[in-house]
C-alpha cells in the first residue's frame, strides 16, 4: 500500500417524515457503502410511507499514514464509525437541502466540523470490509511514538537588555546596593554630628 489511500464511499441519506410544527422532514446520513459508482445527482434507493433512502454522493475516504493514531482510536471505541459531514442549505431551492461535504475515518478530522455552525457530523457504522482495509493500513504504516519529556536547560547567561530598560532583578539589586551605601553614609554623618 502507498502512503495515502483513497477509497470511494457511497453515502446514504434518509429523508424521514417527522411531526414538527416548522419542519416536515428530517434528513440524516444512515450508512455508507463500498464500491459506489460516481453520481451527479441524488439517486433514490428505497421508499416507504414515511422514509426515503437516497444515494446522495460518492466521496473519497482518504487514509493518510500520519493519521493512523486517529484510526486506532476509532477502531478501539467499540463500534468503528465513518464520520459523515453534511451542510444544510434550505435556500438552495433543491429538493434535497443537504450537501455531503466529507467522509472520514478520523475522529480528530471530524471534530472541528462539529463545532462549526454550518456543518453537521453524523457517525454511521463502518462496513466490515472497510474495517479490514483500515486495520491493514494501520498494520503497514503505524509507528508508535514514545512520549519524551522535555528537559529544561538551565539559563546560564544573564539576560541582555536590548531595548534600553534594565531587567527588574538588576534594578532591585542596584537599589539594594544604593540603600547600603546611603545607610553607611548616614551612619557616618550621625557620628560626626554627635562628636
Amino acid at each position: 500500500m502507498s502512503l495515502a489511500v483513497s477509497i470511494p464511499l457511497g453515502v446514504v441519506i434518509a429523508r424521514e417524515r417527522i411531526s414538527h410544527p416548522w419542519q416536515e422532514y428530517r434528513w440524516r446520513p444512515i450508512s455508507v457503502f463500498l464500491d459506489a459508482p460516481s453520481i451527479d445527482d441524488w439517486r433514490e434507493l428505497r421508499r416507504t410511507d414515511d422514509v426515503v433512502h437516497y444515494h446522495a454522493a460518492t466521496l473519497p475516504l482518504e487514509l493518510h499514514r500520519k493519521e493512523t493514531t486517529a484510526y486506532c482510536v476509532n477502531l478501539a471505541n467499540g463500534e468503528p464509525s465513518v464520520y459523515v459531514v453534511t451542510r444544510e442549505d434550505p435556500e438552495s431551492g433543491s429538493e434535497h437541502p443537504l450537501d455531503v461535504h466529507l467522509v472520514t475515518a478520523s475522529p480528530f478530522e471530524a471534530q472541528p466540523h462539529a463545532s462549526m455552525g454550518l456543518d453537521s457530523v453524523d457517525c454511521v457504522a463502518m462496513p466490515e470490509r472497510l474495517v479490514f482495509i483500515i486495520r491493514d493500513f494501520i498494520d503497514k504504516h503505524h509507528v508508535e511514538e514514545t512520549f519524551k519529556k522535555r528537559r529544561r536547560e538551565p539559563h546560564l547567561e544573564p539576560e541582555k537588555h536590548l531595548f534600553g530598560q534594565e531587567p527588574i532583578f538588576a534594578l532591585s539589586e542596584r537599589r539594594a546596593m544604593m540603600g547600603k551605601v546611603n545607610g553607611a553614609k548616614g551612619a557616618k554623618q550621625g557620628k560626626t554630628e554627635n562628636e
